[in-house]
């Protein structure tokens, strides 16, 4: 008789061996939350007969519990008592959780005993009692000495070595899991963190590049001053400004002074032109995209709401934004939250709006061009720039600061204008604004013979004395004809590059070469939003 029962021990011993290798091997294969509790379910059906169950792990703070996975296919979905408890925090001090992680393996408990004694919540309790279960078991998830969880079931007595043996393996694979998953958490945000420094790092050049272009705002007009002082007005608080102006006013200028003098002012102002930006990329460019959410998507992209979090976005040309993009650039505004393309996270953003366009919007809203719900979420506090021709007292400011800023560059020394290139300036119309009377001064230097330009060669400019537009012994060279012709298309198509009415289907090229040669040729972007 001993030698049967200790056969049928060894035998038992060894049957639950090859069971829980069968089970371990199982359950080392699943990699995500899904899968492991259809694995999970399956082995405690088959070893167990158990058919219902619940598991949770404790939280960082080591005081409580929550349920982490929920048994696949299970009734508690449709149990309006189990709502009530599906996120909660249980406690663990003085409660039942307390008891299952003090014992050595599974308890069985009784479920109208806990009530009697107060070791659930009502909440809990009915949840019980309506799944018409009298017997709670309880079996610890450690790993090593460590209490990780508490496996939940409903069932009355089980194999404890055998349990024990399974415990011990979901503890494993679920640490494995939610390791795994604070790796990738970690690798994610190392990613985001090191194409953020790229793109910040991107924009500091750029940034670098456009102060050393523009190193202050030139101007005492009573005109200027006004603008000066809604900046102050508007600039210490977080709404939304809308510029408006001319193309060539200064529209850049003084979003980045807004952004300057704001608590913001340490991060770098995001800037976005949705001119020149296809349609269907302006959504990514935004928003940002998931690896493989669309052809192309090769990598995982942060969009500009996510860059500019914390700092001020600059949304210049907000005129051309197609109309379906306009609905969710209002979302994110309002909700102050985003979605990247083929992403499943809700991400929070504080990001301050500029926006900037040199069309009437409320014209565009009238013709059904623009949405109204979005102008006047922009429009909170708008500041019209005025065009060069109503402040010609900053004319002769201004080009003295674009003589010390071109003269440098040349071997003459500094360079100074006569009274008659003066007058010239003053009695132009100056259409391209201060943009035109930079890009004049620039030209004039580099084709004066002397420190004094004596005078400037304006466009369609007729002056009774001189009826020429360049000396008689200046020949224009192509690239000077071909970047004048284009920036002439450019304003007639109001700054806009690519898509239908852009220069580049006027000039009947590629929007790609057309770009390529303003970059060659050195001519901005937003040529008609400034």
């Amino acid at each position: 008789m001993a030698n049967l029962v200790a056969n049928d021990e060894i035998s038992q011993r060894e049957n639950e061996q090859t069971q829980l290798l069968a089970f371990s091997n199982n359950i080392a294969t699943v990699r995500d939350r899904e899968g492991l509790s259809t694995v999970i379910s399956e082995g405690l059906k088959r070893l167990f007969n158990i058919e219902l169950y619940i598991l949770s792990i404790i939280n960082d703070d080591e005081l409580t519990h929550s349920y982490y996975i929920i048994d696949t296919g299970s009734k508690y979905d449709n149990s309006a008592d189990f709502d009530k408890i599906r996120d909660k925090k249980f406690d663990l001090k003085g409660a039942l959780g307390e008891l299952v992680l003090n014992s050595r393996g599974p308890v069985v408990f009784n479920v109208d005993n806990i009530i009697k004694e107060g070791k659930i919540t009502f909440s809990t309790a009915g949840f019980w009692q309506s799944m018409g279960v009298d017997k709670i078991l309880g079996v610890p998830l450690r790993i090593g000495r460590k209490n990780f969880g508490i496996l939940w079931a409903h069932s009355g007595e089980v194999n404890n070595s055998l349990m024990e043996g399974v415990a011990s393996q979901i503890g494993i694979a679920i640490a494995h899991y939610i390791a795994a998953q604070k790796v990738e958490k970690q690798l994610n945000e190392i990613s985001d963190f090191k194409q953020r420094l790229e793109i910040e790092n991107r924009y500091l050049q750029e940034e670098i590049h456009t102060t050393y272009n523009y190193s202050e705002i030139v101007g005492s007009s009573p005109a200027m001053k006004n603008i000066f002082h809604l900046v102050t007005q508007v600039a210490q608080s977080n709404s939304s400004v809308l510029i408006l102006g001319e193309t060539g006013t200064g529209k850049e200028l003084i979003a980045r002074a807004l952004h300057n003098d704001s608590p913001r002012k340490n991060k770098l102002m995001v800037k976005v032109n949705c001119a020149t930006l296809p349609a269907n990329l302006i959504e990514s460019e935004l928003f940002g995209h998931e690896k493989g959410s669309f052809t192309g998507a090769i990598e995982r992209r942060i969009g500009k709401f996510e860059l500019a979090n914390n700092s001020t976005l600059f949304l210049d040309e907000i005129g051309e934004l197609p109309l379906d993009l306009q609905v969710k650039l209002l979302r994110a505004i309002q909700e102050k939250e985003i979605e990247r393309i083929g992403g499943r996270t809700v991400i929070k953003t504080n990001v301050r709006i500029i926006a900037a366009t040199n069309r009437d919007l409320a014209k565009e809203v009238t013709k059904g061009n623009f949405r109204s719900d979005l102008y006047f979420r922009l429009n909170v506090f708008p500041i019209q720039l005025p065009p060069l021709r109503e402040r010609k007292e900053d004319i002769t400011s201004l080009t003295m600061h674009f003589l010390h800023k071109y003269g440098g560059n040349g071997t003459r020394g500094p360079m100074s204008l006569s009274a008659k290139a003066y007058k010239q300036l003053e009695s132009y119309s100056w259409p391209g604004n201060v943009r035109e009377l930079e890009h004049l001064i620039e030209r004039s230097i580099l084709i004066s013979k002397g420190p004094v330009i004596n005078e400037i060669y304006l466009p369609n400019y007729n002056s009774p004395e001189n009826n020429t537009i360049l000396p008689d012994d200046y020949v224009k060279t192509i690239d000077e004809v071909e970047r004048e012709h284009i920036i002439a298309v450019l304003k007639r198509c109001n700054g806009k590059v690519s898509g239908i009415g852009g220069a580049a289907e006027l000039l009947r090229i590629p929007s790609t070469t057309l770009n390529s040669k303003m970059i060659r040729l050195k001519i901005h972007k937003g040529l008609s939003s400034r």
